[in-house]
């Protein structure tokens, strides 16, 4: 039976195809559109996932009626939105629609693609119909934290008053964190939380005096202080369910650098690679069948066909340092991990600034390294046998200024660990590099420009190869 999972209508729009345990497709509809975390499906969206088998039933990630019910309550306009009209504009009004819950679906995405038979998962994001929290036990929801108190809209509300935008910036504002004094407006921001401020309205109105220079202190202030509400989390979750292994969901899962926290509380984690909104299409799915599937790698959306471009690749790092790799079928999430990557030599400060000028993205903000899972530990502060696949987890590197490309202003990076069985082509990349190098690892970033979507076909490959000067190896 082919069902169709569908996140649409507030920000980053996805769809996912299954049938039966297997997963046929997964993609966003920002790399069909070109629209930046566009809202909205659309036709080269659809058209992409009817190739993999048109729907007997399609699974809506949230509830339309809780969801208006809560817009009323907030006093937004236009509460009420009927995803079976809005399916039908895209010609799937034939098809049956079932409609889910907003944080089940981020709870389903993570649970029933998690390696553990028993957990707990803690659900983090701005907010669903009314959830903003929420803490399950395997499939049971124990405890929630409900609208307008919101932990996600606090951190965007925070990443809109820096100037950035909120529901796509929020990253930015925490590699600002690093270069900032975190205690100088500390106090001052936990107390808008502390009087009860509807974050859902922003806070744009607070300290009118700031300045650009003034923006570092507040992202790193908020880093800390959402630090501090994660752990008081984290410790609930702990002790209201007791257990051992804990999956992590929302649109805060994507703070990589709060997410080293974990360890202190829980013996093992899972944070499935997109688990915002868009991994609620899978998710929704999944909230249905209540099936635990293999999830073993993220590369489910549109297919480049032909190897990967191992020596191709290889000849541009060595002659120039720097390569766009576009191969296979693109990555479901929003980081790059090899398949949609622009590879970068990352020994010397120079590169760091050269691709960042590529991208047209601020000069602060730092690049992760891809590096075999043999070797990460000969140069990263994690034990052997460490493994971080989807690159989710931030560590202390042990030569920083050896590999300055890779490393933020603290000193730690957010690796991307490699096998022969996760990623064949990048892992005889890197081995080869190794070999002609004897550098371990590549710079590794998303083959794109800030403000627009991943490349994600063959065309896109040679436009941004003629625009930005960048050769795009397929």
């Amino acid at each position: 039976m082919i069902k169709w999972g569908v996140s649409a209508g507030t920000h980053d729009a996805s769809l996912t195809v299954m049938n039966g345990k297997k997963i046929l497709f997964a993609s966003h509809a920002e790399r069909y559109s070109g629209i930046k975390n566009d809202k909205d499906l659309n036709f080269g969206l659809i058209e992409a996932a009817l190739k993999h088998g048109s729907p007997e039933i399609i699974f809506w990630y949230e509830n339309p009626y809780t969801k208006a019910l809560r817009k009323i309550y907030a006093g937004q306009p236009n509460a009420w939105m009927s995803p079976r009209k809005y399916l039908d504009k895209y010609g799937l009004g034939y098809v049956h629609v079932e409609y889910g819950n907003h944080h089940a679906s981020h709870m389903a995405a993570g649970y029933y693609t998690s390696p553990f038979a028993t957990a707990a998962t803690l659900v983090i994001d701005a907010i669903g119909e009314f959830n903003t929290v929420s803490i399950w036990k395997d499939e049971k929801k124990i405890w929630t934290a409900n609208y307008p108190a919101s932990l996600g809209l606090f951190y965007s509300a925070m990443t809109a008053r820096v100037g950035l935008k909120p529901n796509e910036d929020e990253y930015i504002l925490m590699g600002m964190a690093a270069y900032g004094n975190p205690d100088r407006f500390y106090k001052e921001i936990k107390e808008l939380c502390l009087d009860g401020t509807n974050f859902h309205r922003g806070c744009s109105w607070w300290k009118p005096e700031l300045t650009e220079e003034d923006y570092f202190d507040v992202a790193a202030a908020t880093q800390k202080l959402y630090e501090r509400y994660f752990a008081s989390l984290l410790r609930m979750t702990k002790d209201m369910t007791g257990a051992d292994n804990l999956v992590f969901m929302g649109g805060c899962a994507l703070n990589c650098l709060a997410n080293r926290i974990i360890p202190q509380h829980f013996e093992n984690h899972w944070i499935m690679p997109n688990p915002g909104d868009a991994g609620s299409s899978l998710g929704a799915i999944l909230a249905h069948t209540k099936h635990k599937i293999d999830f073993d790698n993220a590369f489910l959306g549109e297919e480049i066909e032909g190897h990967y471009p191992v020596d191709k690749a290889l000849e541009n790092l060595l002659s120039c340092g720097i390569v766009g790799v576009a191969s296979g079928r693109a990555e479901f999430g929003p980081r790059a991990l090899g398949n949609r990557s622009l590879l970068a030599d990352p020994r010397g400060q120079e590169m760091k600034d050269k691709v960042n000028g590529i991208k047209q993205r601020q000069e602060f903000r730092p690049f992760a390294p891809v590096i075999l899972e043999s070797d990460v530990h000969e140069y990263f502060n994690v034990s052997k046998g460490f493994s971080s696949p989807f690159m989710q987890q931030v560590v202390r590197c042990k030569y920083p200024l050896k590999y300055p490309a890779i490393v933020h202003k603290d000193g730690t990076s957010r690796v991307q660990t490699v096998t022969e069985y996760s990623h064949p082509g990048l892992f005889a990349l890197l081995t080869k590099w190794k070999k002609k190098t004897k550098c371990p690892m590549l710079l590794n970033t998303s083959l794109n420009i800030k403000g627009k979507p991943i490349v994600n076909d063959l065309q896109n490959a040679k436009d941004f190869q003629n625009k930005y000067g960048v050769e795009v190896v397929s």
